[in-house]
């Protein structure tokens, strides 16, 4: 399995307190240790890391998490493969274009016998992650007109991450860099920063820090994540089924579905040995 993280905020704003308490669960205070990457949205672009090697000792996570890089919406992700070797083709989160935008998706979850339905869009790598966005990103254009709006868009991601989540565990972090979307289909939780702004300490390393001095009045920052990042705030856990999304660092449309319950993260697969082995892009430990 592995841990989402994403942003969606107001103001440019910089994600390297709650990345540096995600780069613990990289191989250190959790067991993510098979790749992680990161997309920052830039205007119309999108800034992308992407690495194979646990994210606890990766010296670009290292330099990454040091970078004041400011942006509206981010997309984070830490990996345990399951499905897929250990590459660069497959460390999310994963980008396509669709109407002249950058589409980004990160997923936490398996879905062993997927079978995506043919379109323009194919996976590079091999995970079932990937075929799934490319799924996903065929429907929607399928579905949708190219100018859509967001309840619009909300309800076709709604049904379309429902019958994943029929299948398998889907946990997702989706964004055009207008919005961002969330489901839930075992672990999410939400936290939204605003005025007054008080301090923070991380869960998985001894980092602290006063939102009070990095933010105005007027900043509102969420902050979506697998599991609370910091221990000392009141954050908001997802109910199965929970979907939100999020513009500005505001929630504009909610709800929740019904899916099945599926095994929990510690009853799924266990990652394949063979994944770390024979292939000259993987760097494990």
């Amino acid at each position: 399995m592995c841990e989402l993280l994403g942003m969606s905020a107001n103001t440019p704003t910089d994600l390297c307190f709650s990345f540096t308490g995600l780069t613990r669960r990289g191989g250190e205070t959790g067991p993510h240790k098979d790749g992680w990457g990161m997309a920052f949205y830039e205007g119309k672009g999108v800034r992308l890391f992407h690495d194979p090697e646990p994210c606890a000792t990766s010296k670009i996570a290292e330099f990454v998490s040091h970078l004041p890089i400011k942006s509206r919406t981010a997309i984070c992700h830490i990996r345990q493969a399951n499905v897929g070797n250990i590459n660069l083709a497959n460390t999310h989160p994963f980008t396509r274009e669709m109407w002249g935008k950058y589409w980004v998706f990160a997923h936490n979850g398996q879905l062993p016998n997927f079978v995506p339905q043919e379109g323009m869009y194919e996976a590079v790598g091999d995970t079932d992650s990937e075929a799934m966005f490319c799924d996903l990103m065929n429907q929607v254009r399928q579905r949708l007109p190219r100018d859509a709006m967001p309840q619009q868009l909300a309800d076709a991601l709604v049904a379309i991450a429902k019958s994943y989540a029929e299948q398998g565990v889907f946990n997702c972090l989706l964004s055009n860099g207008d919005w961002l979307f969330s489901f839930c289909s075992t672990k999410m939780a939400s936290i939204t920063r605003r005025a007054p702004f008080g301090p923070a300490c991380l869960s998985d390393v001894e980092v602290e820090i006063d939102f009070a001095a990095e933010t105005t009045p007027n900043d509102v920052v969420s902050i979506i994540a697998t599991a609370p990042l910091t221990h000392d705030e009141q954050w908001d856990i997802y109910e199965r089924g929970e979907w939100k999304l999020w513009q500005q660092g505001e929630v504009i449309a909610s709800g929740k579905v019904d899916v099945p319950e599926h095994k929990q993260e510690e009853a799924m697969s266990a990652p394949d040995p063979s994944l770390h082995e024979g292939n000259a892009e993987s760097n494990t430990n």
